[in-house]
């Protein structure tokens, strides 16, 4: 990592905003590598021994968590009308965000990390990253779905998707992987065979899957196996 501003520094790592950072290092309360440090733009590296108010912080460059994401949140990190699902996250960090999103009345799997080029490989159309949703419909399933999936669903708009994969639980109930995110894109497939989802879940994303120990509100970090096989996944697509 490059070397950053204390003030940065210390707001990454949650010790305050960026204004109250500056003020306590002004105040003298911020000690670099045994020197006491009042500038602001100071800059300092992660070899760097960094004490603020008599507490080591120690910088961490990037965090993973899994959300099981209930209904009733939006996925965005803020808003001045709904809830979001930032609200349910508790982390010393300040720069986290969602990658990618679920609709507000949708369920499951969400990863939230501060690791842009992460996020970016993972949401690129070029990637094809499978998503897998549980879906429970408001019809019976016909006996052609299957086939539409594997060729692709033409939407009501006229745009055709990607080919998809369907796995049927029973009348009511499947299994669908999609490679592509478009604009509420599980409902709308759906709607354009003249059905309608009740109720949706995200299960997997690539080769992370949804940790069915969870609770609905509830994040975790991700393993080191669960990254580093994410992380090997993005680079072999």
């Amino acid at each position: 990592m490059k070397n950053i501003r204390l003030d940065k520094y210390l707001a990454d790592m949650g010790v305050g905003t960026r204004t109250e950072v500056k003020g306590i290092i002004k105040k003298g309360a911020v000690v670099v590598s045994d020197k006491i440090i009042k500038d602001p733009g100071y800059k300092v590296s992660i070899e760097d021994s960094i004490i603020c108010n008599g507490q080591n912080v120690v910088y961490e460059s990037f965090e993973y968590l899994m959300l099981n994401k209930p209904a009733g949140y939006i996925t965005a990190t803020e808003d001045k009308k709904e809830k979001t699902i930032m609200s349910l996250i508790k982390s010393k960090r300040n720069d986290l965000f969602p990658v990618g999103r679920l609709d507000k009345d949708t369920e499951g799997l969400l990863l939230i990390t501060n690791d842009g080029d992460m996020a970016h490989r993972l949401l690129s159309p070029k990637k094809h990253i499978a998503k897998k949703y549980y879906v429970e419909l408001e019809k019976v399933i016909e006996n052609d779905y299957i086939k539409s999936f594997e060729a692709g669903i033409v939407l009501k708009d006229g745009t055709k998707t990607r080919p998809g994969k369907l796995e049927v639980i029973d009348n009511n109930t499947v299994y669908l992987t999609i490679f592509e995110g478009k604009f509420h894109q599980v409902k709308r497939m759906f709607e354009a065979l003249d059905n309608k989802v009740k109720y949706l879940k995200r299960v997997s994303m690539g080769t992370l899957i949804l940790d069915k120990t969870l609770e609905l509100g509830k994040f975790r970090p991700l393993t080191e196996d669960e990254l580093e096989k994410l992380r090997r996944h993005i680079d072999g697509n």
